[in-house]
């Protein structure tokens, strides 16, 4: 699920329960993303951006995301 619309989404959509609760999927921290891989995804759209959450997170790719910030940032 990577392409242009999926990485969007990471900075966009919200964590809807948990501990990070509210928090942008992009901003969760690696520790989280490594225990959820562990424990399992969720089924479906929220589950595949969490493992590309991880898989950004987990090779030190974040800043794959941070030209998409930027773009946002002239957005408000």
């Amino acid at each position: 699920m990577m392409n242009s619309d999926a990485l969007q989404q990471l900075l966009t959509r919200e964590m809807p329960y948990g501990k990070y609760k509210g928090r942008k999927l992009a901003d969760l921290p690696g520790h989280y993303l490594g225990w959820m891989a562990g424990a399992g995804f969720p089924k479906g759209e929220l589950g595949a951006l969490l493992a590309l959450m991880y898989e950004l997170d987990h090779n030190d790719l974040r800043g794959l995301l941070d030209p998409l910030r930027q773009g946002r940032s002239g957005l408000r």
